[in-house]
C-alpha cells in the first residue's frame, strides 16, 4: 500500500507541478500588490528556494544521510514529491511584473512557436531514447510491485545524446526564451533559471563521471554538453 501511495503522489505531485508550471506559465495565481521591486525580489527568493532544494536533494551527501533512514527504492519518489511540493509553491506564488518590455508578433512569433514545437519533440525524443526513462523515480517501487529486483540501465548513448550530452537541458533552455511575451518577472525567471540548468549541469556531470569513470568522461570528449556544434557521436549506430 505504501509503494502505491507514493507512486500515486509522485504522478500528482511531481509531474502534477510540471503541467502547472507549463498551464499556469503567463497567468497570476496571487497578487501581493508590491512595488516591483519587492516583487521581483520576492520571485529570486522563490527560484532560489527550488533551486536549493531541487539540487540539494541529489547531490551524493544528502542521499547517504537520508539512505541512513529510508531504502534508496524511496528516494526517486519523495524526491519527485517534495520538488512538486516546492515547484507548485513557485507557481502560485510567483508575481507577475506590469512591466513589458518585449511582445512578438507576426513571423517573430511564430518562429518562436516553432522553437517551442521543437523542445517538445526533443524533449519527447530524449525520452524515448533511454530505455529506463523515469523522470519521476518510481521505476524502482513498481519493480518492488511486481516482485522484482530494480536494475539501472546500462550506459548508452543513443538518440540526441549523440549531439549532445543533456538534450532535455537543451530543450529546457530553449523552452525559457521562446516565450513570446517577455516581462520583468519573465526576464528574471529566464536568467535565473537558465543559470540554474547550466549550474545543475555541471553539478550533475561529475556525479556521472564518478559513476562511469572513464566511460563518461570519453562521451566528454567527443559529445558537447548542451549546444551541438560536432558531428554526432558514436558516428554509426
Amino acid at each position: 500500500m505504501r509503494d502505491r501511495i507514493l507512486i500515486v503522489l509522485a504522478l500528482l505531485l511531481g509531474g502534477g507541478s510540471v503541467l502547472l508550471l507549463a498551464a499556469g506559465g503567463s497567468r497570476a495565481f496571487t497578487a501581493f500588490g508590491w512595488s516591483e521591486r519587492d516583487l521581483l525580489l520576492w520571485d529570486a527568493v522563490l527560484s532560489c528556494l527550488f533551486f536549493v532544494q531541487h539540487s540539494g536533494m541529489v547531490r551524493k551527501p544528502f542521499r547517504a544521510w537520508l539512505a541512513r533512514s529510508i531504502n534508496h527504492d524511496y528516494h526517486g519518489a519523495l524526491y519527485s514529491i517534495v520538488s512538486g511540493i516546492t515547484l507548485t509553491l513557485v507557481v502560485v506564488l510567483w508575481q507577475r511584473s506590469g512591466i513589458m518590455l518585449w511582445a512578438a508578433e507576426g513571423i517573430v512569433r511564430a518562429a518562436l512557436l516553432g522553437c517551442t514545437l521543437l523542445a517538445l519533440a526533443l524533449f519527447v525524443w530524449s525520452a524515448l531514447s533511454i530505455q529506463s526513462f523515469d523522470i519521476l523515480g518510481i521505476a524502482p517501487l513498481r519493480a518492488r510491485l511486481l516482485g522484482r529486483q530494480f536494475e539501472h540501465g546500462p550506459f548508452e548513448v543513443r538518440g540526441p545524446y549523440r549531439w549532445v550530452r543533456h538534450p532535455l537541458y537543451t530543450g529546457v533552455i530553449l523552452v525559457l526564451w521562446a516565450n513570446p511575451v517577455l516581462t520583468a518577472d519573465r526576464l528574471l525567471f529566464n536568467v535565473l533559471w537558465s543559470a540554474w540548468v547550466i549550474g545543475a549541469t555541471f553539478l550533475e556531470e561529475r556525479d556521472l563521471v564518478r559513476e562511469f569513470g572513464e566511460r563518461y568522461t570519453e562521451y566528454q570528449r567527443h559529445v558537447p554538453m548542451l549546444v551541438p556544434f560536432r558531428r554526432p557521436w558514436p558516428p554509426a549506430l
